[in-house]
């Protein structure tokens, strides 16, 4: 898979993973800043960028597998800080339960929950209608395998590390098309993942669902203080 990879030679390494359609180029508002202070590394998932689709699963444990391998292949060793936007964030808390002892922390941009799209078929029954026509119509074939394979395998998965730090940042500005139902469906998601992985959370009021692009800083901001979690002593 194609990769970037730059900055100092730093430990932990911040690891990037990007949401359903993105590539890696996803990041480059953030890049110059983050490889200016830390040694980071983003690829291109299978079929997206300039890495060639792939008839492999699309499950979010083989994803991780995949980056796991990618950064082996790379020569980057760990300890990994894991950054996660959208379905990427769920790809990212796979990697941490499989490699718990590779994972110094976790960040969490608008992460997708594992039961988002059962959720919404029950609960916002207008934007799964929504959805499910995009899929049809718009999502590439790799972006339909992904997202037809978002909640597969995690029930096979180790469960949470809870010695891993982890944060999330959410969005707070919603298009005309997320319905209050949704908005409302969205938060209990919300509370739930802050619940499943025990940490802190903020929402960006300002920034829609791209927070890498909408609020650079704000991003970075929360690097930071996950880098502060990573170095203290774990809790007895």
């Amino acid at each position: 898979m194609a990769y970037a990879l730059d900055g100092p030679q730093k430990m932990p390494v911040v690891v990037l993973q990007s949401g359903l359609g993105d590539g890696r180029q996803t990041w480059r508002t953030v890049w110059p800043e983050l490889t200016a202070r830390h040694r980071v590394f983003a690829l291109d998932r299978p079929g997206y960028g300039d890495s060639a689709s792939t008839s492999a699963p699309r499950d979010p444990c083989h994803a991780a597998r995949e980056l796991h391998a990618a950064l082996r292949d790379a020569d980057v060793p760990p300890p990994y800080l894991l950054v996660g936007h959208s379905l990427g964030g769920l790809y990212q808390v796979a990697f941490a339960r499989l490699y718990p002892q590779e994972t110094a922390g976790l960040l969490l941009l608008d992460p997708t929950h594992p039961e988002h799209w059962a959720t919404l078929q029950r609960d916002a029954p207008k934007t799964a209608a929504l959805l499910s026509g995009l899929r049809s119509t718009v999502f590439t074939s790799t972006m339909r395998a992904e997202f037809d394979a978002q909640a597969q395998c995690l029930d096979a998965l180790p469960p949470w590390p809870s010695t891993v730090p982890a944060r999330l940042v959410f969005s707070g500005r919603f298009g005309p098309l997320e319905t209050d139902e949704y908005q409302r469906t969205l938060a209990r998601l919300r509370l739930d993942w802050q619940q499943r992985l025990g940490a802190p959370a903020e929402t960006v009021s300002t920034s829609g669902h791209y927070l890498h692009r909408d609020a650079p800083e704000r991003v970075v901001q929360a690097l930071d203080h996950l880098l502060d979690a990573a170095a203290m002593p774990p809790r007895r």
